[in-house]
């Protein structure tokens, strides 16, 4: 079995995708304010509006994304204006990792695997 599809549920599906697609460096041509998909790969990412009022303060969750470099990363965030609750730091397991706001409140972690 393999994860197919990592969905956020959002208020407002344009402003999402449009951080997403900067965040990640994705060509995002669509202008549906209901339904976007960003990543059409193995594991499928996509912005959702269901028509329920999200409250935005979901914290049973993060999502966690591979870099390759870390400082390019760091100011890619940056660049977005996103709010970041933890710059990033060398983990006792051996990665960098750092921990970010979406505009929804999600939590996001960017990860790096050092070559040494």
């Amino acid at each position: 079995m393999k994860v197919g599809e990592i969905c956020f549920l959002t208020n407002d599906v344009l402003q999402l995708s449009a951080f997403y697609s900067r965040l990640l460096g994705i060509e995002n041509h669509s202008s549906d304010p209901v339904h976007q998909t960003l990543i059409s790969e193995e594991t499928m990412l996509t912005i959702f509006n269901d028509g329920s009022l999200k409250e935005n303060n979901n914290r049973n969750m993060c999502i966690a994304f591979t870099v390759e470099n870390m400082d390019e990363a760091y100011q890619q965030v940056l660049s977005t204006g996103a709010q970041v609750l933890q710059p990033p730091a060398r983990q006792p397991w051996g990665t960098v990792n750092m921990c970010l706001l979406d505009p929804d409140n999600n939590q996001v972690y960017l990860r790096c695997f050092p070559k040494e």
